[in-house]
């Protein structure tokens, strides 16, 4: 019971550092695709993932020309 439960926790953890390192990927960086990459990588390691998405969304907006 606590291994499915502690599985779907992970889940959802995994899943939304990668969209939330996707969603600001697209304002905050040239290439979105490479910031859900990276946070689905350090998505892993929760302290790290955390670090990760302070450091992108404390980022200035990148500007489109």
């Amino acid at each position: 019971m606590w291994t499915i439960i502690i599985a779907i926790t992970s889940l959802l953890f995994i899943a939304t550092v990668t969209w939330l390192s996707y969603y600001l990927g697209r304002t905050k960086t040239d290439n979105p695709m490479a910031a859900g990459v990276v946070g689905f990588l350090v998505s892993f390691v929760p302290p790290v993932a955390l670090i990760y998405l302070v450091i992108l969304s404390l980022k200035e907006e990148v500007g489109t020309v």
